[in-house]
């Protein structure tokens, strides 16, 4: 029988020209440039550690897909110092309450991808993937039509995100 689905079916989204296109302002990478900028609704940072931040991934796997990124820009994970790594656990514990408030997240996937053969796409500065997950969350799209959906615009989740994190803090 002869596959009918080799690969994905291509959606356009012509919006994310504008993020490869616009002025790098400190040509770095985007990780190091979230790091160093003070403006974080502009990087999507819902919150900052004394080592590590969070920030809202542009192109998610799933809906509420955040990464934990520390400050000390490494491809590897012994270079980390001990406070560095607790700040990268503590964040992505903080993350999961986070979404399980603000989006009723049932389950996540919690890991790194390290090095081109493990996975990475932006290998240069490690960084900690939580993707929030639900009971039943594969829909027909993928099923039939061979594409995801992902269900919520990235500015108004980083909003609700950024409220939740003041109101854990608080």
């Amino acid at each position: 029988m002869e596959n009918l689905k080799e690969h994905l079916e291509m959606l356009w989204a012509p919006w994310r020209v504008e993020y490869f296109q616009r002025e790098r302002t400190t040509h770095e990478d985007f990780l190091a440039e979230a790091a160093a900028s003070s403006d974080d609704a502009a990087h999507l940072v819902v919150t900052r550690r004394k080592h590590a931040f969070l920030i809202l991934n542009k192109y998610p796997y799933a809906s509420g897909h955040v990464m934990i990124v520390p400050y000390h820009r490494t491809a590897t994970m012994e270079d980390l110092s001990d406070e560095e790594i607790l700040d990268l656990w503590r964040l992505s514990t903080h993350a999961q309450r986070l979404l399980r408030e603000v989006m009723k997240a049932e389950g996540f996937n919690v890991g790194f991808n390290l090095g081109s053969a493990g996975g990475a796409g932006f290998q240069d500065h490690l960084h900690l993937h939580v993707v929030p997950r639900w009971t039943g969350d594969q829909n027909f799209m993928p099923m039939i039509a061979g594409t995801k959906i992902i269900p919520e615009g990235l500015y108004p989740l980083y909003e609700r995100l950024v409220v939740a994190d003041r109101h854990l803090k608080s």
